[in-house]
C-alpha cells in the first residue's frame, strides 16, 4: 500500500509540473495569456505578429482602425508593390537590420506608402496621427521609387530605420505638418534626397547618418526645423537645402565631402541659425542665396574648394560671428594635405548689405579672406577679425565700419 501511494503521488506531482511548465512556455506567445476573454486588460489590443500571416500587407491590415502594433520578425521579405498603411495610432517594429524589406519593383513605386484611411475625401483628407516606424531596414533598387512616402501624417516618428539604395528619395514626408520626428536612422545611397521634408512644421532631425545620397536633406516650405547632431558624408549633390523656411536651427552637425554646397538657404528664408557645425572639404560651404535675419556663428570651415561662405545679392541683415575659416595648417609651417588638395576658400560678399562680420578668424585661405563680387557691398560692420596668411578686399566695402582688424602676413604667421 505504501509503495502504491508513493507512486501515485509522484505521478500526480509530475503531471502538475508539466501543466505549469506548459503554461509558462506558452504565456508570451498567447494573445490571451491563457486567460478567459473577460479577464483581459480592458482596452488592450493584441500585438499583430507578422510571422503568423502570409504577407506583410495582410499583417498590417490586421491592425484595427483604432491602431495597434505590428511585430516584424527577422528575415528578408521581398515586395513588388508598396506596402500601404492607412491606420493611425500604429507602430511597425522590426528586429533591427536583420529585418529587411526589399523592394523589387522597377517602375518607380515606393517601398512603404502611408496615406489617409480609405473612404475619406481625397481632396480634403483628415490627417493621420501618430504613425511610428522603428528597427527595420528598407532596401530599394535603382529603378524603384522612394523608400518611405508619408502623406499628411501628424506626429510621425521614424526611429532606428535603415533606408537605402532607392531610385528616388530615401524618406519623403509630404505635408506631415505637426511634429514629424526622424532620429537615430540611416539614409544611404539613395538616388534622390536622403530625407525630403515638404510643408512640415516643428521638425526634429537628430542623430542620423546620411551617406552618399544625391542631397542629404531638403526642407521646403516649412517651419521650425531643428537639425542637430547628424553626420553627413560623401553626397553627390548638396548637404542641407532649406527653402522658404523660417525659425530653424542647423547645429552641431558634421558635413563633409559633399560635391556641392554644404548648406543652402534660398527662397525667402528668415530667422534661421546655422551654428557650431564642422563644414569640411566640400565643394562649397554655406550659400546664402535668399536669407534675412539669420545668424551664422561658431562654424568651422576647413579646406573648402569654393566659397566657404557666400552672401548673395538677395540676402541681407545677417550676423556672421565667431567662425573659423582655415586650410590644413598644423603648426611649424606644415600643411596636413598634399599639394593637390590644399584649396581653402574664404568668404564671398556679392552685392549685399547690412551685415555684421565680427570675431572671425581667416587663416591660410586663398585667394582672399573676403572677396567682393558684383556691385559694391555696403553698410557692413567689419570688426575684430583676424586675417592670417591671406589677402582681403574688406577695405573696398562701401559706407561701412572697418575696425580692429588684425592682419598677419605669411612670413610672420608660423
Amino acid at each position: 500500500m505504501k509503495i502504491t501511494s508513493s507512486l501515485t503521488l509522484l505521478a500526480l506531482s509530475l503531471s502538475l509540473l508539466g501543466e505549469v511548465g506548459s503554461a509558462v512556455a506558452g504565456a508570451e506567445d498567447s494573445p490571451k495569456n491563457k486567460k478567459h476573454e473577460k479577464d483581459r486588460l480592458p482596452g488592450a489590443v493584441p500585438v499583430v505578429r507578422a510571422i503568423e500571416y502570409s504577407s506583410l500587407q495582410k499583417a498590417i491590415e490586421a491592425v484595427p482602425k483604432e491602431g495597434g502594433k505590428v511585430k516584424l520578425p527577422p528575415g528578408q521579405f521581398e515586395i513588388s508593390k508598396p506596402l500601404v498603411v492607412r491606420q493611425q495610432e500604429i507602430r511597425i517594429e522590426g528586429a533591427g537590420g536583420s529585418t529587411e524589406i526589399k523592394n523589387t519593383n522597377r517602375n518607380g513605386k515606393p517601398s512603404l506608402l502611408i496615406q489617409p484611411p480609405s473612404g475619406q475625401d481625397e481632396k480634403n483628407p483628415e490627417p493621420q496621427w501618430r504613425v511610428q516606424l522603428s528597427h527595420f531596414r528598407i532596401t530599394g533598387n535603382d529603378k524603384s521609387g522612394p523608400g518611405i512616402v508619408a502623406e499628411g501624417v501628424n506626429e510621425i516618428f521614424i526611429h532606428n530605420l535603415m533606408v537605402n539604395r532607392h531610385g528616388d528619395d530615401g524618406i519623403l514626408l509630404d505635408h506631415c505638418y505637426e511634429n514629424p520626428r526622424v532620429t537615430d536612422s540611416s539614409m544611404t545611397y539613395n538616388n534622390g534626397t536622403g530625407l525630403h521634408l515638404k510643408g512640415c512644421h516643428d521638425i526634429v532631425v537628430n542623430g542620423n547618418q546620411f551617406e552618399e545620397n544625391q542631397d542629404a536633406l531638403r526642407c521646403i516650405d516649412g517651419f521650425n526645423l531643428c537639425m542637430t547632431g547628424n553626420n553627413l558624408d560623401d553626397h553627390l549633390g548638396n548637404g542641407v537645402i532649406i527653402e522658404n523656411t523660417y525659425g530653424s536651427v542647423v547645429s552641431g552637425n558634421m558635413i563633409e565631402e559633399c560635391n556641392g554646397m554644404a548648406v543652402i538657404m534660398d527662397r525667402d528664408c528668415y530667422g534661421n541659425t546655422i551654428a557650431s557645425n564642422v563644414i569640411a572639404h566640400n565643394g562649397g560651404g554655406i550659400d546664402l542665396r535668399d536669407a534675412h535675419g539669420c545668424a551664422i556663428s561658431a562654424n568651422t570651415f576647413t579646406i573648402m574648394k569654393q566659397d566657404a561662405l557666400r552672401v548673395g545679392p538677395k540676402s541681407a541683415r545677417l550676423t556672421i560671428t565667431g567662425n573659423n575659416f582655415s586650410d590644413s595648417y598644423i603648426g611649424n609651417g606644415k600643411l596636413k594635405r598634399n599639394k593637390g588638395d590644399r584649396a581653402a576658400k574664404g568668404m564671398t560678399l556679392e552685392s549685399t548689405k547690412n551685415l555684421t562680420v565680427s570675431g572671425n578668424v581667416f587663416s591660410g585661405v586663398h585667394p582672399k579672406a573676403i572677396e567682393l563680387k558684383g556691385d559694391p557691398s555696403r553698410q557692413i560692420l567689419f570688426s575684430d577679425n583676424a586675417l592670417i596668411d591671406t589677402k582681403s578686399d574688406h577695405n573696398r566695402l562701401t559706407n561701412s565700419v572697418i575696425d580692429n582688424i588684425l592682419q598677419i602676413p605669411s612670413k610672420e604667421s608660423n
